[in-house]
């Protein structure tokens, strides 16, 4: 008997088979993948989508309100002053300026006859200021009107001493100590006050004299050298004379603060202008021109084609309608026009590549001859039918209603509702808020009213307005429709890849199955070609005998 045809076990490549069944199991899991990654990169646009139109909103929030107030943050809140003189004065060595937001806008004119000084005095030469004088004795020092502090010296304190002591009270007496050095061996104490038309006050309480013994009172206990008095600021505003005690003064005119630096002389006059800051304006539209254009660009972008016509391949996004329909919105209100002004009179303009641009000159023209004009463009109005109801905030989300008030007998305001619902504003004095979360959140009003009635409240809404909303609602990471849209493609990621991971698993098991089984028909082989070896011996035995 003999045998052909055998097969060593070595020749099988039991791996490869695994693999290539094992792949075939994964095909599936692969295109799932390929679905994911398309998926994440539709995210990641709509991402860079809701942070463009965010800072868009941003950069039109300064724009969509104009109330003006002390609290207003708005551009056409913003004040700045222009200074100029009449006569023989240079404006900005007299007087300068800080003008809060909401301030009111006019022109004044001032004239200072003379500024606020504090008291200065001086002592006698010392002919060292770190030997110790041998003085001993305790003093009381302060501003008239004000609080006092005791200083005690002893016999081994120095010129430099007695100055360390005494301004280590200053935060009480409101009095500072100085060493003027008036020539090799001479040094003179000096004494200010830190407030100005305020007199220095001093008295001996026991021992030395001390401030006799330096030389700045005399035998009477008054001051011998005065270099400076005191005297208050003395100025004219609109032709109202009035003092200060100071040079700083804001109490003359509600968030204005004058710095009186130097007296006019006679016939000259200081005129102030107030206004609108126009510079404000102008920085905010700019900052909209650039982030509109991030926003297009990134849009563009998306719609990238190539030359067949075809979607590129890096515009993920392509014929997206969500985002052609923000860009559609946005289009319209940039063409729309409020009052008989559009974007155009403000200088705003699309050049050859479409992208939007500012002309500072035409805008500097019309904020000049039609401030009120491009404020109603602009940014949103609110008005009441009652002046008892006046407006403190209009939010960037006006609304028209009508708000129903209740004061009780005793006068107080007690409730604002509208259509019954009392919920939606919060009452604090004569102050009516807008509550978070409902449609008039960021709306202020205050009542002057003693008795209940029905106010009608009317608001329309600037073109900075309409786009904040526009870009607020799609940039919303919670609520807006970008945020929906990429939620809806996380989930279905997540599905995806249970899945991805459901495949992977059963393949893993399916793995470990034929591995199994090839593992059995590897013994199998091995046991046959054991058997086959001894066959073939016993028959190569058999021949020989």
């Amino acid at each position: 008997m003999t045998t052909t045809g055998t097969t060593n076990s070595t020749s099988v490549d039991w791996s490869a088979l695994i693999q290539a069944e094992v792949a075939a199991k994964l095909e599936q899991a692969t295109t799932i993948e390929t679905k994911i990654t398309a998926n994440e990169a539709k995210i990641s646009a709509y991402q860079a989508l809701q942070t463009d139109l965010s800072s868009l909103a941003s950069s039109l929030e300064s724009l969509a309100t104009s109330v003006s107030n002390s609290y207003a943050t708005n551009v056409f809140a913003t004040r700045a002053a222009t200074i100029s003189a009449t006569g023989d004065v240079s404006a900005s060595s007299a007087l300068s300026m800080t003008v809060n937001n909401g301030a009111a806008t006019g022109d004044h004119t001032l004239t200072i006859s003379q500024i606020a000084t504090a008291e200065k005095v001086i002592g006698a030469s010392q002919s060292d200021e770190t030997t110790a004088l041998g003085y001993s004795g305790t003093f009381s020092l302060g501003l008239s009107g004000g609080s006092s502090a005791s200083i005690t010296v002893n016999s081994s304190m120095s010129l430099q001493d007695v100055v360390d002591a005494i301004n280590a009270q200053t935060s009480t007496t409101n009095v500072e100590a100085s060493i003027v050095q008036v020539s090799s061996g001479s040094y003179e104490m000096v004494l200010t006050a830190t407030n100005d038309n305020a007199d220095i006050t001093y008295s001996s309480s026991s021992g030395d004299d001390i401030l006799n013994k330096l030389g700045v009172t005399g035998s009477s206990g008054s001051f011998t050298d005065v270099l400076q008095q005191a005297q208050p600021a003395e100025f004219s505003l609109d032709g109202i004379s009035m003092t200060r005690d100071t040079n700083t003064i804001s109490d003359v005119l509600s968030g204005v603060t004058f710095d009186l630096l130097q007296a006019t002389p006679s016939g000259t006059t200081l005129n102030i202008s107030i206004g609108t800051d126009a510079s404000q304006i102008e920085s905010a539209l700019q900052t909209f021109v650039t982030d509109y254009n991030t926003f297009r660009d990134a849009v563009i972008a998306q719609q990238a084609q190539n030359s067949d016509g075809t979607a590129a391949s890096s515009a993920v996004l392509f014929g997206d309608s969500t985002m052609r329909d923000i860009m559609t919105q946005i289009e319209q209100v940039l063409g729309t026009s409020i009052g008989g002004l559009s974007m155009s009179d403000l200088g705003l303009s699309f050049n050859e590549s479409n992208e939007l641009e500012l002309d500072t000159s035409a805008l500097s023209t019309i904020l000049d001859t039609n401030l009120s004009g491009v404020t109603t463009l602009l940014s949103a109005q609110t008005t009441t039918s009652s002046s008892q109801l006046a407006v403190i905030n209009t939010g960037t989300s006006p609304q028209s209603f009508t708000l129903d008030l209740t004061v009780d007998s005793s006068g107080n305001l007690t409730s604002a509702s509208v259509d019954g619902d009392s919920s939606m504003f919060t009452v604090s004095g004569n102050t009516i808020v807008g509550n978070a979360g409902t449609a008039y959140a960021g709306m202020a009003f205050t009542y002057t009213g003693s008795t209940s009635q029905s106010i009608t409240v009317t608001s329309t809404s600037g073109l900075a307005t309409q786009l904040y909303q526009i870009a607020k609602t799609y940039s919303d990471t919670s609520t807006g429709a970008l945020q929906t849209l990429i939620s809806n493609l996380q989930t279905q990621d997540d599905d995806y890849q249970n899945q991805v991971d459901t495949i992977e698993s059963n393949a893993s098991a399916y793995q470990t199955q034929l591995q199994d089984q090839y593992a059995n028909y590897q013994a199998a082989i091995e046991s046959a070609n054991n058997t086959l070896t001894y066959l073939k011996a016993l028959l190569n035995a058999s021949s020989s005998s």
